[in-house]
């Protein structure tokens, strides 16, 4: 039973560290907090999900959340977590790319909810604005150098082959009156994020302490790793992206769906709405019955159709089953692509199968899906082989355009999962 928000992120393992007084706080009143989210990409990725959800999960608690993308911030880069300078973005895509982040961002959070209403705000209207010398004088005053470097994102650079630049250096304070800009200008009394940002976020409370004479707070979820300590949200392919045209509502729900066993009751807690007893109950067939990937599936079903919808979903529950002999007859020949891209192919002049097309027997020869004729026709008569997942038992069929998808594929099948694609060109 919770009866706190921070009950809430107790129980879903989401509570890492916090400021002393928060949870009093939280009793007493309804309280304003961001987050902020870098726009180093056209698109934020699952990684992102956590903060989202965070901000979300307060604001069905009464509290007000400001989704800050870093248009300014972005401009320098944050240094946390990272080993090396990164490369600086042009203005010019940075702002480009809080633009597309902006959009994603609203999707998560209500901004018709009364006085929880969420805010969307970009950083860059305030510090681009700054003059030097007043950030000097204004912020660089109240915080030593000495008080920088005790944080972590400073001091595990400051000892390594690469070092930090004053560029990045600086970071931590343009964090710091973000906050406190925040505090000043929207009652901001806490900020959030993962537990790298547990230095910037007690930097940002200090200045407020100082310039202000008020206390602020912070919070911070734990950073999302698998259970073998590799890197969440990679994959072969790279990052998995929130932006469809990114990563295909199909790629996002196989990611979730082939989540370890070992991962996925945390997961459940960490990036959807169920309820303690549902999580505990898919955790317990997991236990019992890990082949039926029961939790697997209700962890693709609820963040697919968080992040792309019903609709989405729907499709992406219809390409996973293409793989198992399901239909394609409603599948475009981009979610052929998508779903048959890592299967062998084989691609023919279009004009093959314009009018009476060519025989099925010379198509899989051709294929290597049989290794001779006769060895097709056994296959035929057997049963054995299936044209876009449909079984074709007629020995003298002919593939015509008529049976591509699209114009595009024709997608052979022998036995259960032998496929073999042929591209159309």
């Amino acid at each position: 039973m919770t009866t706190t928000i921070l009950d809430e992120l107790r129980w879903r393992g989401l509570l890492y560290e916090s400021s002393e007084g928060l949870e009093e706080l939280l009793e007493r009143e309804r309280v304003t907090l961001y987050i902020g989210f870098d726009p180093s990409a056209d698109s934020l990725h699952i990684g992102h999900l956590l903060p989202l959800l965070t901000l979300a999960r307060f604001q069905r608690w009464g509290h007000t959340p400001i989704a800050l993308a870093g248009g300014g911030t972005g401009l320098i880069g944050d240094p946390s977590g990272k080993t090396q300078e990164r490369p600086l973005l042009s203005k010019e895509q940075v702002a480009a790319n809080v633009e597309a982040i902006k959009r994603q961002l609203a999707q998560f959070l209500d901004f018709d909810a009364g006085d929880s209403s969420a805010i969307l705000l970009n950083n860059a209207e305030w510090l681009t604005r700054l003059s030097l010398m007043d950030f000097l004088r204004d912020v660089g005053k109240h915080l030593t150098v000495n008080y920088m470097l005790a944080k972590d994102s400073v001091r595990s650079r400051m000892t390594s082959e690469t070092g930090i630049s004053f560029t990045e250096f600086s970071y931590m304070l343009l964090q710091a009156y973000d906050f406190a800009y925040l505090f000043e200008h929207h009652s901001c009394k806490l900020q959030a994020g993962g537990s790298d940002q547990w230095g910037n976020i007690t930097a940002g409370i200090e200045l407020i302490r100082r310039t202000l004479g008020q206390k602020a707070y912070g919070l911070v979820y734990p950073l999302v790793t698998k259970a073998d300590g590799t890197k969440f949200g990679k994959t072969e392919a790279g990052a998995v992206w929130l932006d469809p045209k990114r990563t295909s509502p199909y790629r996002f729900y196989q990611f979730w769906y082939n989540v370890d066993d070992a991962d996925v009751g945390r997961y459940l807690r960490y990036f959807t709405w169920l309820s303690a007893a549902e999580v505990e109950e898919l955790e317990q067939i997991t236990a019992r019955q890990p082949e039926r990937r029961a939790a697997q599936q209700r962890l693709a079903r609820e963040v697919t159709r968080m992040v792309h919808g019903e609709t989405a979903l729907a499709r992406a529950e219809e390409a996973s089953q293409a793989l198992f002999g399901g239909s394609l007859a409603r599948l475009s020949a981009d979610d052929v692509a998508d779903i048959f891209e890592d299967v062998p192919s084989t691609v023919f002049p279009r004009q093959d199968f314009a009018a009476d097309g060519a025989p099925l027997i010379d198509a899989l020869v051709r294929c290597g899906v049989a290794v001779s004729k006769s060895d097709a026709r056994r296959a035929i008569e057997g049963g054995g082989i299936y044209v876009n997942n449909v079984q074709s038992a007629d020995v003298g069929r002919r593939l015509t355009l008529h049976d591509s998808i699209d114009g595009r594929f024709i997608v052979l099948r022998k036995g259960r999962r032998h496929y073999h694609l042929i591209k159309l060109v």
